[in-house]
């Protein structure tokens, strides 16, 4: 059950943003799992707002594909099928390809500087124990780069992109809920630094390279996990 943990703001704008993110939070924090129902009577009484925010959210986040709206049913949160990890993963090859390459042409010194930290920081990182900040770190890591673009609408797709994915996706598994894929520990830094190379010597071609072999990479390795789901190893599969 999802509680507040302030007061909600008194502007209308204002408690439409937060309610939205308390929602959002919700989502990609694993309370509302995919398929769960989201019942407006029960979300506004747990943040103690009325219906007509909570509903105002429920639109944006349909707006956002968090969650889906089924008619004369109601609203519940998405559920992802392999095929939605194929076109996700096939969305961010191109785009973020696309970014690394605008990006090798008009990064910014202390930018790259800034990328070079958050690629050791990934590097000590203890796994999987460490597995949510390895994240975070990745997820700052990819960030900097398409805002490096300086392209205003792959920086916009691509916010709306990550604002869900993958930590909603990694969630829908048992093995990666709470641990990185096990193949990808040691193959992770040597990708992330050719794609730091590349940028570093201003190489477009070989950034957006880099970058689309990075991530078609694991999106490979995903879907192999994907095939050898099976009701005898433990892991979820209802959702698939």
């Amino acid at each position: 059950m999802m509680r507040a943990k302030e007061d909600p703001p008194s502007s209308h704008r204002q408690l439409n943003a937060w309610v939205s993110e308390r929602i959002r939070a919700a989502i990609l924090q694993g309370d509302y799992r995919p398929g769960t129902w989201l019942r407006q009577q029960h979300i506004a009484q747990d943040l103690g707002v009325s219906q007509m925010p909570v509903r105002e959210a429920l639109k944006r986040l349909v707006a956002e594909g968090l969650v889906e709206h089924i008619p004369y049913r109601g609203v519940r949160v998405v559920n992802i099928s392999p095929e939605d990890v194929v076109d996700l993963y096939a969305h961010r090859s191109f785009l973020e390809g696309q970014a690394a390459a605008r990006a090798a042409l008009s990064i910014r010194p202390d930018e790259l500087a800034a990328l070079w930290q958050i690629h050791e920081q990934m590097a000590q990182c203890r796994l999987p124990e460490q597995v949510g900040e390895y994240r975070q770190l990745n997820r700052q890591f990819h960030e900097l780069i398409f805002r490096a673009s300086r392209r205003p609408y792959l920086i916009r797709t691509l916010s709306q992109l990550w604002s869900a994915f993958p930590t909603m996706l990694w969630g829908n598994f048992v093995q990666t809920a709470v641990a990185t894929l096990p193949s990808r520990d040691a193959t992770d830094q040597q990708e992330h630094a050719a794609i730091l190379h590349a940028l570093a010597a201003r190489d477009a071609q070989g950034a957006e390279r880099a970058m689309r072999q990075h991530i078609e990479t694991v999106a490979a390795e995903l879907l192999a996990m994907l095939q050898q789901e099976s009701p005898m190893n433990g892991i979820r599969h209802e959702n698939f």
